[in-house]
């Protein structure tokens, strides 16, 4: 891999990553843009403990652009984005209306690939690869930076889920406090050690999962991928390596090795599933060479979350890196709202059982 960082008209960093040692990144933002000027402020709700960004910088935000004006494309023929090169592997950049900044924590885009009609299901081992190096970097980069808590690796997938742009990317948030879902876990792993004399409640899980087998989607040497026993969405799929690590940055060779071909195949199911009754989220895409998926297959919304430990906690080590896919389609043509229960008091309530759904994830392995 071959790292790259330059700025952008603005002076945001921009960093390529690309496969070959050899390319060259020299291609200059040529863009009239001022400098950049946004803030957000964290707000702290005392009776929940939680911490609320507020950015209203971020109304401005560029929202549905038709593909032709896309800012996550190349510049080409003219017309310039984000993205200075006429083409590129992994681009990762400061976001231009970012949910935090500044004291604040910082955010950053990451574009998987040039194609715009693409999504990340659709790369090659190689290329998902390089994603994850892409991620384990910016991973190791942004838990320097001062006063960050804990870095957040995710996509969103899908107009049903919220995205404004089409051209597939995720982002990375740089915290500065430690998340209330991370919080959770952290109290429930504190509380089975010491109700254990020292057992690790993540290994107990995978473990029982792996035991039980009836919710097991995809196992490989050094990856599993299950439905949780208590699955909060109708369907999704938790992947963890078998070896326990803290965060991206401390997982082996082996399991890198292994990581792009468990986890597209996931991806692949999560587009089969629902099948040529599926609503697409804009356009007819097709696989292509690199693309697997069935004819007719749709692309399904999702929402895929790295968890890492938080960088200073107590028993760092104890935590378990794992990514968490879920999708908000119940069936096809239904999503999964989240009504009173849910959004009022935070008890969800799935129709699918997680047996059910896993049984529904390997019945469209590919072939």
């Amino acid at each position: 891999m071959k790292k790259t960082s330059t700025r952008l008209a603005d002076g945001r960093e921009l960093i390529y990553y690309d496969s070959r040692d050899d390319v060259v990144r020299d291609a200059v933002d040529r863009r009239p843009l001022d400098a950049v000027a946004t803030a957000s402020e964290i707000r702290h709700d005392r009776l929940l403990g939680d911490h609320v960004a507020i950015a209203s910088h971020r109304q401005a935000r560029t929202y549905h652009p038709p593909a032709d004006e896309c800012p996550l494309c190349p510049s080409r023929d003219g017309r310039f984005s984000e993205i200075p090169a006429a083409d590129y592997d992994v681009a990762v950049f400061e976001n231009r209306f970012p949910s935090l900044a500044g004291d604040s924590g910082r955010c950053e885009v990451v574009c998987f690939t040039s194609d715009h009609d693409a999504s990340f299901a659709d790369l090659t081992d190689e290329q998902a690869a390089l994603v994850l190096e892409a991620w384990t970097d910016r991973t190791a980069e942004l838990s320097q930076l001062p006063g960050v808590e804990q870095v957040f690796c995710f996509e969103n997938r899908g107009a049903e889920i919220g995205v404004t742009l089409g051209h597939p990317h995720g982002q990375i948030y740089a915290y500065p406090f430690v998340t209330p879902r991370t919080e959770r876990m952290l109290t429930s792993l504190a509380a089975h050690r010491a109700a254990t004399a020292g057992g690790n409640l993540f290994d107990e899980v995978v473990a029982d999962e792996l035991a039980d087998g009836r919710r097991v989607v995809l196992e490989g040497e050094h990856w599993v991928a299950f439905v949780p026993h208590a699955a909060h969405w109708p369907y999704e799929v938790h992947l963890y390596p078998k070896r326990r690590v803290p965060d991206l940055l401390a997982l082996d060779d082996a399991a890198r090795t292994e990581f792009p071909q468990i986890y597209l195949e996931v991806l692949r199911r999560f587009d089969r599933i629902f099948g040529a009754e599926g609503e697409r989220d804009g356009g007819q895409h097709g696989g292509g060479e690199h693309g697997p998926r069935a004819a007719g297959a749709a692309r399904t919304p999702y929402i895929a979350a790295w968890h890492q430990a938080p960088l200073r906690a107590e028993y760092r080590g104890e935590f378990a890196l794992h990514l968490e896919l879920f999708t908000i389609r119940r069936t096809s043509g239904k999503l999964k709202f989240l009504a009173g229960s849910e959004s009022g008091m935070n008890v969800f309530i799935n129709d699918v059982p997680p047996e059910a759904a896993a049984q529904r994830l390997r019945e469209v392995a590919s072939e």
